[in-house]
């Protein structure tokens, strides 16, 4: 069995809830303490329809934009970079910088390191 390691912790800004990142071999997980996992990179499939459901709308305009409410572990932002086009561009509004962070490093290889697109 492989072991389970807290690797990262963050507070939510304006409360004193903290999110636990953790790692087991290949996999992450984010989680809240009494709450379970928030989410994982081994299911992601709703992340993938949500943005392939938008993008469907406006993704294949001339230099469309698109706004995403949280990174999470970046797979929303990856299936979107996906299906838009390259001179769209793409904000994300993430609440927690130790979120945007882990994706940079520890976290952003199982989406393919979303946040290194030019377009975001």
């Amino acid at each position: 069995m492989i072991p389970r390691n807290r690797i990262g912790t963050a507070l939510i800004p304006g409360t004193n809830v903290e999110m636990q990142l953790y790692q087991s071999g290949e996999l992450f997980s984010i989680k809240i303490p009494g709450r379970g996992d928030l989410m994982n990179s081994r299911m992601h499939g709703s992340e993938k329809a949500l943005a392939e459901l938008a993008c469907e709308k406006i993704g294949h305009g001339p230099a469309p934009r698109l706004l995403i409410g949280g990174l999470g572990m970046g797979f929303t932002l990856a299936a979107a970079l996906r299906t838009v086009g390259p001179d769209a561009e793409i904000v994300v509004a993430e609440l927690v910088p130790e979120v945007v962070e882990w994706n940079r490093t520890v976290i952003g290889a199982p989406a393919g390191h979303p946040l290194a697109d030019p377009r975001t």
